[in-house]
C-alpha cells in the first residue's frame, strides 16, 4: 500500500535549519507530483512547496531562498531543506503525493492530493 513518512522535524532556534524527509513506499515515486504543506493550530494547511516528476518546483513567496525542495527518486525520498527559520515556520509539516496533477497552477489546494504523510512537528523559537 502507498505510504508516507515524514521526519526531521524538531525544535530549533529562530535563524536555525532543518531538513525534512519524507520516505515513500508503495508507489513509483518518480511518476508522482510531490508537496510539501504545513498547517499550525487554529490556521489552515497550506502549500509550502513542490515538485513535479521532472524535478521543476515552485514555492509559497514566503519560503523562496530560504526553503528548498528536493527529490531523491533511487532513494524514494523527499526533502524539505529548510534555511533561516522564523517562528512563524512552526507548524506540523505534511508531505503529500498525487499521481494526477499534471501542472503547478493548482499544487497548493491540498484537495487534490491522494497520498499523505503523518506529519512532522517543527517548532521555531
Amino acid at each position: 500500500h502507498v505510504q508516507l513518512v515524514e521526519s526531521g522535524g524538531g525544535s530549533v532556534q529562530a535563524r536555525g535549519s532543518l531538513r525534512l524527509s519524507c520516505a515513500a513506499s508503495g508507489f513509483p515515486l518518480n511518476k508522482y507530483f510531490l508537496a510539501w504543506f504545513r498547517q499550525a493550530p487554529g490556521k489552515e494547511r497550506e502549500g509550502v512547496a513542490a515538485i513535479d516528476s521532472d524535478g521543476a518546483s515552485i514555492y509559497l513567496d514566503s519560503m523562496k531562498g530560504r526553503f528548498i525542495i528536493s527529490r531523491d527518486n533511487a532513494k524514494t525520498i523527499l526533502y524539505l531543506e529548510m534555511n533561516s527559520l522564523k517562528p512563524e515556520d512552526t507548524a506540523m509539516y505534511y508531505c503529500a503525493a498525487d499521481p494526477f496533477v499534471a501542472s503547478f497552477s493548482n499544487w497548493y489546494s491540498g484537495a487534490r492530493y491522494k497520498h499523505w504523510g503523518q506529519g512532522t512537528q517543527v517548532t521555531v523559537s
